[in-house]
């Protein structure tokens, strides 16, 4: 990442764009709380560490998530640009394969329940490559992205998150 100019080109949204959403048994507060908890994210996404690498974990802050299977290691940098709490996080992915804007958003239901949405636009890497083969990674996304999103949720409901 090397200043705003490539900030601001990250966040413009890319053509790979991924949606989960999750209906949580808590409060938005208390899920917010718990989506805003940067380095917990370690115990709901797998094979993930999360770190917060400069700042706080609120606006302005620089998050890294290192996901690991084997050998193969995917470092993801997010400037956090956005806490509108306890209802959305916007975050810009700024490293040099994962870009684009992404958010979390929490909204309040009856019941004491929460919905959250995690919708992700990502630069597809590759050019033309990244764009035919998208279509076939995309249900993986989505499918890892839900995944961990129900773990989320669960261990929110038990009282494990934030």
């Amino acid at each position: 990442m090397s200043g705003p100019d490539d900030l601001r080109e990250a966040a413009q949204p890319g053509a790979g764009e991924v949606t989960a959403t999750v209906i949580v048994n808590a409060p938005a507060e208390k899920v917010f709380a718990a989506l805003l908890a940067w380095e917990r994210q370690s115990e709901w996404i797998p094979f993930t560490t999360v770190r917060v690498v400069e700042g706080d974990g609120g606006e302005g802050s620089l998050v890294e998530a290192v996901t690991a299977i084997g050998p193969a290691v995917l470092r993801d940098k997010m400037r956090v640009v956005r806490v509108d709490a306890p209802y959305e996080i916007g975050v810009v992915h700024c490293g040099t394969l994962l870009r684009g804007p992404g958010v979390l958003r929490c909204t309040p239901l009856e019941s004491g329940r929460s919905q959250v949405v995690w919708h992700e636009w990502f630069h597809l890497p590759g050019g033309p490559a990244g764009r035919v083969a998208w279509p076939v990674l995309w249900p993986g996304s989505k499918f890892s992205l839900t995944r961990a999103l129900r773990r989320f949720a669960r261990q929110v409901e038990r009282g494990r998150l934030p």
